[in-house]
């Protein structure tokens, strides 16, 4: 069997962690199997559904690179196949023609609740339609005996009996499919093996799995996962992290981490934490995928999103800080940030950190200084600046000596590095906290480490 798995989205506003974890693991496991994984837009719903959601779903997919092996299916375009669909079922005698007034199935419904029993239609067994032209919705007959039974991949055999089983809508009075017709139909026509989605739906693939019977369909495997939680255990929300891709994107976070950490979350393999989308699609067999909520960690994403950092060329990294910074930058810059950069991602865990701690090597000479870094330069610090700048203009130390000689001068003037490091970083970076003062002054070399010093102290 080739295996197809698709994830369908409904356009109702951002795409927020739990979906683009669907996505992944439908991804994963298709990838794994060498087969098919496709994009359907479930847009039905045009009173919640908007082109602004829409984009905003595919933005995200997109920067994630999950975006689908094949055209993207927009749900609304194929009403008609699904009317087409519940009058075959009609036909079949599979499904009825329901002609209850509003009233009147309020009474039902009531009755329903009080005596435990399922909805059904007196229309159910009637072949009698009203002489006059009268509303109507398109029910499925459901069993009344026996029990329904799926054999999920992550919740292994669950059933529901039959009694408990309303006679579902199909079509609406107005003659628009209700979501359970359109997801059946849709999956069908777009031939998927495997139903990959989150336990919230578990409910829905009962109803659904009578309506492939009634239209003598095979059923697709069934994989309901569970949804994620924060780290106290509640219902993920926006204090957790439940917040759309271009949220994370914003935050400077990488596609490559969010994927990675995404992957994670309810399902494991063995003790590994980190590893790419490659790996992760020769592991993923929809196996060891937890039953219990995953739980959302804002901290352990920021880990993961480090060591991603730190595994991009500098190069690529010093051009995502370029773009950030509206896409220009000294050719000498790009060289700072290049030599330097193992030293930042040492301590930034997303872009944005990245790009606020190299922030001072874009500056057109002294750069501007914090608060903090403005307290360090005293008069008595100038001074200490001043005989820098001297030992500078005076040395022709190559950068391989210059640690060696820097220490030695220090030595000789009764000087302490703390003594000139603070105040010699404060005037270079304009902050109090950077890499390695010595790493800083070979990067920027002895002209540029001069001008700076020359600006602050005049």
């Amino acid at each position: 069997m080739s295996v197809v798995t698709r994830f369908a989205p409904s356009p109702t506003g951002f795409l927020h962690i739990g979906g683009a974890r669907t996505a992944l693991f439908n991804y994963l496991f298709a990838a794994h199997h060498g087969g098919r994984y496709l994009l359907r837009i479930e847009d039905t719903d045009k009173k919640r559904s908007t082109p602004e959601a829409i984009e905003a779903i595919h933005d995200g997919l997109n920067w994630l690179g999950l975006s689908g092996d094949e055209d993207v299916i927009l749900q609304s375009e194929r009403v008609d196949r699904h009317r087409a669909v519940a009058e075959e079922l009609l036909a079949a005698g599979t499904a009825y023609k329901c002609f209850l007034s509003d009233e009147e199935l309020a009474d039902i419904r009531a009755d329903a609740r009080e005596s435990g029993k399922p909805l059904r239609s007196p229309w159910r067994d009637r072949s009698d339609p009203p002489s006059v032209q009268a509303a109507y919705v398109v029910r499925l007959k459901m069993p009344d005996e026996g029990a329904t039974n799926i054999q999920d991949m992550v919740q292994g055999n669950v059933f529901v009996h039959n009694s408990s089983l309303d006679d579902l809508v199909l079509l609406r009075s107005d003659g628009t499919p209700t979501y359970m017709l359109a997801v059946v139909v849709d999956d069908y026509d777009m031939g998927i093996t495997h139903v990959i989605r989150g336990d919230d739906h578990l409910n829905n693939a009962f109803r659904q799995y009578h309506i492939y019977q009634g239209a003598g369909w095979p059923v697709p495997i069934f994989c309901h996962i569970p949804l994620i939680h924060g780290p106290d255990g509640a219902k993920l929300s926006k204090r957790h992290g439940a917040l759309g891709m271009d949220a994370y994107r914003d935050m400077g976070f990488l596609p490559e981490a969010i994927g990675n950490y995404l992957s994670r979350l309810g399902w494991s393999h063995g003790d590994d934490e980190l590893f790419s989308r490659e790996q992760a699609a020769s592991w993923f067999d929809g196996q060891h995928i937890g039953k219990a909520p995953a739980r959302f960690d804002m901290d352990k994403l920021k880990a993961v999103n480090q060591y991603w950092l730190r595994k991009m060329p500098v190069d690529e990294l010093a051009e995502k800080l370029i773009v950030m910074r509206g896409g220009v930058a000294a050719a000498q810059s790009r060289e700072w940030l290049e030599e330097l950069m193992p030293l930042f991602t040492e301590r930034a865990q997303t872009l944005v950190e990245l790009n606020e701690m190299t922030s001072w090597l874009f500056s057109n000479g002294a750069p501007v200084l914090n608060e903090d870094a403005a307290a360090l330069l005293t008069d008595e610090a100038k001074h200490t600046l001043q005989k820098v700048a001297q030992f500078l203009s005076t040395s022709a130390t190559n950068k391989a000596e210059f640690d060696t000689a820097f220490k030695d001068w220090m030595t000789v003037e009764g000087l302490k590095m703390r003594d000139v490091g603070l105040p010699l970083r404060a005037a270079l970076t304009g902050t109090k906290t950077a890499p390695s003062i010595l790493d800083i002054v070979r990067a920027l070399g002895t002209d540029e480490t001069l001008n700076r010093i020359n600006q602050i102290c005049t």
